[in-house]
């Protein structure tokens, strides 16, 4: 009764494995490698049926398969998916659904956007809403055959939108029994722990020796002990392929003396795995331990090794992190995602949390403090170096916090920022639960410059309302205000204009009674974006005026040339701007441009340039507007600026039909009218006008 031996570093039963890469652009393969499996060809079987029975009617086989964590969905997906790999010729797309992580489950349209850019989509052509990223994924999977595995759904409503077009198969797999996609076509299967001789072909396995055949008695014992959970069968089986010469009965004793605690440790019957790591835990050296309980204290599920060398950062004389991840990894309490990304499976990090729990109060809640100083420190790192500028507040850092390296260039930064994105909103949400609320708006002001360039309008707002409730806890108006501008402009951005404009008043009014004449001065600016945004261009245009002006008097020369970028673009806001209009346009245009150019504020600078392209363009200068016109381009391309390379193309497809080039103008505009459709921002519409205007057909999506 041997076989393979088990994956160094793998718990199965549900632990997530790294992902592969895409073989191309057009053929992503991301389901996770197959292992071979002991037993359950009956539930095989019946994957098979369902399969075929979808086939012979809709042509689209649904399967939900459900059970209790650790008894092996996903390794009994895998392993069937894998096996039907000839009949889905055009890929296979994988995603965790986060349903039983501590951060929540993952939103739809996050999932959404990652398997658009594995079927080819470019991530500044995704589209911003999630209807129209889940419209998009239809149209891109009808006619394919694909496999998608959606791991560790929470609810029906959550799988929905993840379904593909035509002849595909998508595998649900999750704890609850989601009876809700029975009205979407779904079959059901719900998987069991095994029977004992079952879990005894998966103990040998997984030795990969005699010792189950020489001690067959004490082998059905321990996967009864384990309660047939194959998770618990796996995990106690490695502990002894880790020691060849010790029997099957000194694991059985031990998890029979350690079954007291299991009530303490159970949800949902998962008992067997609870004694199982407690085992395992307690065979670790104190470094690791302390890092695995650690561990249970970080906020979201993925981490980086920065975090472990931050959560043992009060005893550097233990060596190097790393070394004590890799013997975590080896101890089976730990997933490798490759690229120094590590994952607790949820089951282990339950367990982790409550060892955790063990701890002095003040021990934690130092471990709590090092691990946000570290998700502080890094994030206003990545500040520094994409938008020195905004960087205005001061940080209430710890002593020596690890800072994420990441390099010194802008596209690290952001890649940071972006990888990271998911554990800085659970940080915000955990330094406002766990009493550090200065932590909390810093983190939400030291990530700024991911949201004004990736548009994640709905986290823009969540985190901004988290940051505000702990600003005013902090009692810090600055701070308030603070929030109330940055939290503002996302809520401009989302199309919520009056509630921006109220916010953007509360914050002026703040900076007003507390004697801040230079933020008092910047909020015009905010006032009238919100103005113009609602058609009161007058009043927007006095807002700009004083900006310019105050903000000159307080020798903010940034934030008066944003004013004058402001009322160049108000100027130009007309179709077809008057002659005297676009002479004042040009002139801010130019102005600005030069002034945010000294201040090394590259993403205004080539938004001036745009603005000054189209002054020159309706001035008649077709030479000067083309230079001014593809340097910005160039500049915003090269940022991933998707609504402000939007805006540079139309206006170069306007120089185009000006110089009697319509061929080109279609070509710029049709991306135009892409872009601005994708990212779901103003200016489609106007667009596809033009577009009409030079007429013949349109490029399908446009």
């Amino acid at each position: 009764m041997q076989g393979p031996s088990l994956q160094a570093g793998t718990v199965y039963g549900g632990i997530h494995l790294g992902t592969a890469q895409p073989r191309d652009a057009q053929q992503p393969w991301q389901l996770p490698p197959a292992i071979r499996i002991a037993g359950r060809a009956a539930e095989t079987a019946a994957l098979e049926q369902l399969r075929d029975q979808a086939e012979q009617s809709s042509g689209q086989a649904l399967i939900a398969v459900s059970g209790l964590g650790g008894v092996g969905k996903t390794v009994l997906v895998l392993s069937w998916l894998h096996s039907n790999r000839s009949r889905f010729p055009d890929g296979q797309l994988y995603a965790d659904l986060g349903g039983n992580g501590t951060a929540g489950p993952v939103a739809p349209d996050e999932i959404l956007g990652s398997f658009l850019r594995a079927l080819g989509v470019p991530s500044e052509r995704i589209p911003r809403t999630a209807g129209e990223r889940a419209g998009l994924y239809r149209s891109l999977t009808a006619g394919r055959r694909l496999a998608v595995l959606l791991d560790d759904a929470f609810t029906a409503a959550q799988v929905r939108p993840l379904l593909p077009s035509g002849r595909s198969v998508a595998v649900v797999t999750s704890r609850w029994r989601l009876t809700g996609l029975s009205v979407d076509g779904f079959s059901a299967l719900h998987l069991e722990p095994m029977g004992v001789d079952e879990a005894v072909e998966l103990l040998a396995v997984t030795l990969d020796d005699d010792r189950v055949d020489r001690e067959l008695a004490e082998a059905r014992t321990l996967v009864n002990l384990c309660s047939g959970l194959p998770l618990a069968v796996r995990v106690a089986g490695a502990r002894l392929a880790a020691r060849p010469q010790r029997a099957i009965t000194t694991m059985v004793r031990a998890l029979a003396e350690e079954r007291d605690r299991l009530d303490v440790l159970a949800i949902r019957g998962d008992h067997a795995v609870r004694a199982t790591l407690d085992l395992s835990y307690r065979a670790l050296p104190e470094p690791a331990a302390r890092l695995y309980r650690g561990l249970g204290l970080h906020p979201g599920p993925h981490f980086g090794a920065g975090v472990a060398a931050t959560v043992l950062a009060a005893d550097p004389g233990q060596g190097d992190p790393v070394d004590w991840l890799d013997l975590l990894i080896d101890a089976s309490l730990l997933s490798d995602d490759g690229g120094d990304r590590y994952r607790l499976h949820d089951l282990v990090r339950l367990h982790a949390t409550a060892q955790a729990a063990a701890d002095p109060p003040e021990v934690r809640a130092a471990v709590r403090r090092r691990i946000l100083d570290h998700y502080l420190a890094s994030a206003t790192r990545a500040e520094e170096i994409l938008d020195p500028h905004h960087r205005s507040l001061p940080r209430e850092l710890g002593p020596d916090p690890v800072t994420a390296d990441f390099g010194d260039d802008s596209a690290g930064a952001l890649a940071w920022l972006e990888a990271e994105r998911s554990n800085l909103m659970a940080a915000v949400h955990c330094a406002r639960r766990d009493g550090f609320p200065a932590t909390a708006w810093q983190l939400v002001d030291a990530m700024w410059p991911l949201f004004v360039r990736r548009k994640y309008y709905a986290d823009w707002r969540a985190a901004h309302l988290d940051g505000l409730a702990a600003a005013e806890v902090c009692g810090d108006p600055a701070a308030v205000a603070r929030m109330l501008t940055s939290g503002g402009l996302g809520e401009l951005g989302a199309g919520g204009h009056v509630a921006a404009l109220e916010m953007f008043s509360r914050a002026a009014e703040i900076l007003r009674e507390t004697g801040d004449g230079l933020g008092f001065a910047r909020t015009f600016n905010y006032r009238g974006l919100a103005f113009r945004r609602l058609g009161r261009s007058a009043e927007a245009i006095r807002c700009f005026e004083r900006a310019a002006e105050e903000c000159a008097q307080y020798g903010d020369v940034r934030g008066a040339a944003l004013a004058r970028l402001n009322l160049a673009e108000t100027a130009l806001a007309p179709e077809h701007p008057q002659r005297a209009d676009a002479a004042a346009a040009e002139a801010q245009a130019a102005a600005a441009q030069a002034v945010l150019s000294a201040e090394q504020d590259p993403y205004n600078a080539a938004r001036a340039g745009v603005l000054l392209g189209r002054a020159l363009l309706c001035l008649g200068r077709y030479d000067a507007a083309e230079a001014h016109l593809d340097q910005a381009h160039a500049e915003l391309r090269r940022m991933t600026a998707g609504r402000e390379v939007a805006k540079a193309l139309e206006t170069l497809g306007e120089l185009a039909e000006r110089r009697g080039q319509p061929e080109l103008a279609r070509t710029r505009y049709e991306e135009a009218a892409l872009l601005y459709g994708e990212l779901g921002a103003p200016g489609a519409a106007a667009a596809r006008a033009r577009l009409d205007r030079l007429g013949g057909p349109l490029r399908p999506g446009t």
